[in-house]
């Protein structure tokens, strides 16, 4: 796990909620405070989908995709006043985790990795992205959350997207 703190706001801001630098993530969960609090729960609910030609047999995914969330969360969050504070719980993917992984000859095979997680923290003022890993077992090895800290930073230079570890 790393901490990193995020340097330009606005650029982060950017990146974050209008350009596609997070599209290959899911959203798990959302929490906005401005005049008052939003929570947004990522979860896919499956009983919306009222007929089952709708799902095509394929596995249903559990969270809804970043790129379909993000145009409300700017929506909230846009205006004169800056957001008093917000979280973000977000999923790589699952086709990129196991590529990742796959990509890096990790030792702990990609069905036992749950998540490779990012959560993103505004407190008013700066922001912090944490990374971690959920798996759906323990596990001894930490390779995954080393090469998931490595790559995420990789990513975030490769965006220009600037920040310093804590």
């Amino acid at each position: 796990m790393i901490a990193l703190q995020i340097s330009s706001m606005k650029q982060f801001m950017n990146h974050l909620l209008v350009a596609d630098t997070f599209d290959g993530f899911d959203l798990e969960e959302a929490v906005i405070s401005t005049a008052c609090t939003f929570h947004i729960d990522g979860h896919i609910n499956q009983e919306f989908f009222e007929c089952q030609s709708e799902i095509l047999d394929a596995k249903f995914p559990e969270f809804r995709p970043w790129n379909e969330v993000k145009g409300l969360a700017f929506d909230l969050i846009k205006g004169k006043r800056t957001p008093l504070f917000f979280r973000f719980t977000l999923h790589l993917n699952g086709t990129e985790t196991a590529a990742l992984l796959e990509q890096e000859h990790s030792d702990v095979p990609a069905p036992q990795v749950k998540a490779l997680v990012l959560n993103i923290r505004y407190d008013g003022a700066t922001a912090v992205l944490t990374t971690a890993t959920a798996y759906h077992t323990f596990l001894m090895s930490k390779e995954p959350d080393a090469i998931w800290d490595k790559y995420l930073q990789a990513y975030l230079d490769a965006k220009d997207i600037e920040y310093a570890v804590l």
